[in-house]
């Protein structure tokens, strides 16, 4: 198959998993992503009080790019829930290559990743991860 008888979404898409691969980051990997937990129970079971620390992967459904700070719409097998990005909490030496460029130039909807953080209440009232380590499964 040419170039020619691509779309301009694949043609996109193809840039995007060349970029990731020039940065050193597998996309297709092959290793076991461990979880601890679920949307659903993460919203069920939050209390005030704490700040568990969770790791939870699933699908980017939509994703709001607000400068140094996003949020995305992460699906798993039991629900939806809001995922906090800080570009500084994220990429915390000098190197912020894995939030401006990966992040928001590279990840598009539908892409898979892992997602590690604690859990929180944003300022608007909804149940979140505070995203510390974003791994593109």
């Amino acid at each position: 198959m040419s170039i020619l008888d691509l779309s301009e979404q694949e043609i996109i898409r193809r840039q995007s998993l060349d970029g990731l691969r020039q940065l050193g980051i597998e996309p297709y990997p092959a290793a076991l992503y461990e979880t601890n937990a679920y949307s659903a129970d993460i919203i069920n079971n939050f209390k005030e009080d704490e700040q568990p620390q969770v790791s939870v992967a699933g699908r980017i459904m939509s994703r709001r790019i607000m400068g140094k700070a996003s949020f995305i719409e992460l699906q798993d097998t039991k629900g939806r829930i809001l995922v906090y990005i800080n570009r500084d909490d994220l990429c915390s030496d000098e190197n912020k290559d894995m939030y401006n460029v990966v992040f928001k130039k590279l990840l598009d909807i539908g892409d898979s990743l892992g997602i590690k953080g604690y859990v929180l209440r944003t300022q608007l009232g909804e149940i979140s991860i505070h995203a510390q380590r974003l791994t593109v499964l």
